[in-house]
């Protein structure tokens, strides 16, 4: 059975962007561009053109740039916006105007001073404007996840009518539970008119650290796009991680639903977002952290020795990682000692495993790694004959 696929918008130069001190200069953002294109996005959402000069430059030349992906240039439900980003994508071989406005109580009556029916209105007009300028118009619905349902599907079914040919349905503020952004995807789904002409799409922030397990709701209740960073970077607590959704999907194919992501360059490009911006990846990070497929535990270690799939349920080669890693610590067994000797050369025998072991535990007490070098050292303390395999 063939699976759905769901499509990859990434928004790394943009939302991405705009975490502090991660700016970006034009140079970087093209060769951030060129290497999603590559990695294999739907979508590069490249800037928001009116925001400054530079801004639009770069979408712009990343339009010029980009071979595959549709180039996306985000506006607010204002003409001049609208005008200024279609001007800065006009040289994309697959362009896109990606407009919006606030949706939930609390923007209508605080951000816009307004009511119900001027916010239909708006959203309305600012989708047949862009429509004027390219074909492929996606909308925002801004704190949708905050938003009543019923309203926002009544607003999803205008500017659908008007136009748009995608849905964008953010969780702004990182508010909802999965259980709420799946059901809200699932009624849109039923009740929005025309939905058949326009692709929902998930958009969710990291607030309460369930941005990817909302967009996964979101998919797997009929939403076929998803909005996302490398590394999960972004406003605030950060974005979808797109390396995490990518491989939430491919590691459970009863979902049916897959990407286009080549996964093998996903590693890579994380560690080429991170220098460009300045922004470590901590260690831990799902997928890409220095430690997702690191081993410390003797008992993990034992396992992952034996047979990988033991404590790994992703192959690291899959995403660009050479091999699991060994980390020797005082928490580390015999079995995690003798393979790391080996790999640099030593074949231990049982009662010289014995010997060595008990001087590793010296050092490993000592330090909170022990590195090639030391086991060298420790089989010379040791002053034991071991034949070599180099």
């Amino acid at each position: 059975m063939s699976k759905d696929k769901v499509q990859i918008f990434d928004t790394t130069l943009r939302d991405g962007e705009q975490v502090p001190g991660c700016k970006l200069d034009a140079k970087q953002k093209l060769i951030i561009a060129e290497r999603l294109d590559l990695l294999g996005v739907d979508v590069i959402e490249a800037g928001f053109p009116i925001s400054s000069p530079g801004d639009f430059n770069s979408v712009m030349e990343i339009s010029k740039l980009v071979k595959n992906a549709t180039v996306c240039g985000l506006t607010r439900a204002v003409k001049k916006d609208i005008e200024v980003a279609a001007e800065a994508v006009k040289y994309a071989k697959r362009p896109r105007i990606h407009t919006g406005i606030g949706t939930s109580e609390s923007h209508i009556k605080h951000k816009f001073n307004s009511n119900k029916e001027q916010i239909i209105e708006r959203a309305v007009a600012a989708v047949k404007y862009a429509k004027t300028f390219v074909e492929d118009v996606e909308f925002y619905a801004e704190d949708a996840g905050r938003t009543d349902n019923e309203f926002l599907a009544k607003v999803c079914s205008a500017v659908v009518k008007a136009g748009a040919t995608v849905l964008n349905i953010p969780d702004t503020t990182g508010y909802c539970l999965p259980e709420e952004y799946g059901a809200k995807m699932k009624y849109l789904y039923e009740n929005v008119e025309g939905i058949h002409k326009a692709i929902l799409s998930c958009h969710c922030h990291n607030d309460l650290g369930l941005a990817t397990a909302n967009s996964i709701a979101g998919v797997m209740n009929g939403a076929r796009q998803i909005e996302c960073t490398i590394n999960g970077i972004g406003e605030r607590a950060g974005n979808t991680s797109l390396e995490e959704v990518v491989m939430i999907l491919r590691q459970h194919p009863n979902l049916n639903l897959d990407t286009d992501i080549n996964s093998k360059l996903l590693y890579d490009t994380s560690l080429m977002v991170s220098n460009k911006m300045g922004m470590p990846v901590q260690p831990n990070k799902a997928i890409v952290g220095a430690n997702a497929f690191a081993h410390s535990s003797g008992i993990h270690q034992d396992g992952v020795i034996k047979n990988r799939e033991t404590y790994e349920i992703i192959d690291p080669a899959d995403v660009g990682v050479n091999e699991s890693s060994i980390v020797l610590t005082a928490r580390s067994g015999r079995a995690a000692l003798a393979y790391r000797a080996k790999n640099i050369g030593y074949e231990l025998t049982k009662t010289q495993l014995d010997v060595v072991y008990t001087e590793f535990l010296n050092y490993a007490d000592r330090k909170k790694e022990v590195v090639d070098e030391d086991i060298h050292e420790i089989i010379s303390v040791c002053k034991i004959e071991i034949e070599t395999t180099v």
